[in-house]
């Protein structure tokens, strides 16, 4: 399936939202970190620690950095063979959630599942996606966006505050410790500009879309191929054929793959991009195995990106 599956999800949901650019004061955080929620008090377990589920790994690994050896995180999906939008939770998933004092969803439709079970505990939840206003019917693939990362980096902290107020201290350390990787992701990508700015590019999908958005790069995707992704409805020949003779003809200069969603659709499209000599950045929505930190795959993909485009 290559659309994006955009579907209504649950109101009512309980957000711990960052109204903050960066973490200066974590103390202030500690005491705004639960707005807009009404979840029951984050504490921690007996043993000092906090208990933190993470729908996915991209957000799993940011939320073990910045708790350290204080949480115990756990990670719901971590295989790219797995659709996210459709991820049916078991039994040991959905007791996760009801153990946590913190979860972290990414929101934005993406993981209603997620959504849902969370919804129904008294954890305080961070919501990827609606740190940075994100909302449903928005691109989902969030962790991509520089600014998404930075806003819930802030809101996991904040709920790190709210149920360890007596560790503030450590959390801000750790919190240093995670913003001098992200900003290696943001000197790599100020560096990759000279190259990627302005640089026409096509996606198989729109997952992607937030990392070329921060990279400068322009979306040449063609309207009746990216038209039918955004509505959930299959490309017609013509939109398929449009867009391989759009890359075949050369005039876009990078061609984003996602290999977790291919199908005879996107053969063509592989295709006709080596016909047309066109560079190919192949990715996946989930964090793949080799990375065991979301800092660290994005830095990745952006030298794979300028590396493309040269």
């Amino acid at each position: 399936m290559m659309m994006e599956k955009m579907r209504a999800k649950s109101n009512g949901l309980k957000r711990v939202v960052a109204g903050v650019a960066a973490l200066v004061m974590i103390g202030g955080l500690a005491a705004c970190g639960n707005a807009g929620s009404d979840s029951g008090d984050a504490s921690a377990n007996a043993d000092g620690t906090i208990e933190v589920v993470a729908s996915i790994n991209q957000w799993g690994s940011v939320a073990r950095d910045l708790g350290g050896d204080k949480v115990d995180v756990k990670s719901i999906m971590t295989a790219t063979n797995v659709e996210a939008h459709d991820y049916e939770p078991t039994s040991s998933d959905i007791a996760a959630f009801s153990k946590a004092q913190v979860a972290v969803i990414n929101g934005a439709d993406y993981d209603s599942w997620a959504s849902k079970a969370a919804d129904s505990t008294k954890a305080t939840v961070v919501d990827a996606a609606e740190t940075a206003g994100k909302k449903d019917g928005d691109n989902p693939h969030v962790w991509f966006s520089h600014d998404v990362r930075e806003k819930t980096a802030d809101a996991i902290t904040a709920a790190y505050v709210k149920a360890l107020p007596d560790q503030k201290e450590y959390f801000e350390q750790q919190h240093e410790a995670w913003e001098e990787k992200e900003q290696a992701v943001e000197d790599k990508i100020d560096a990759a500009k000279a190259t990627t700015e302005g640089v026409p590019y096509a996606a198989s999908e729109s997952v992607a879309w937030y990392l070329a958005d921060d990279l400068g790069m322009t979306d040449a995707t063609t309207d009746g191929y990216k038209n039918a992704s955004a509505n959930e409805s299959e490309p017609s020949p013509a939109d398929i054929k449009a867009f391989v003779d759009a890359l075949e003809s050369g005039s876009i200069k990078t061609f984003v793959l996602n290999t977790q969603e291919e199908d005879s659709t996107t053969k063509q499209l592989i295709a006709a991009a080596k016909k047309g000599s066109v560079p190919t950045v192949e990715l996946t929505e989930q964090m793949p195995k080799e990375y065991d930190d979301l800092t660290d795959w994005m830095g990745a993909l952006v030298d794979d990106f300028a590396a493309a485009v040269k």
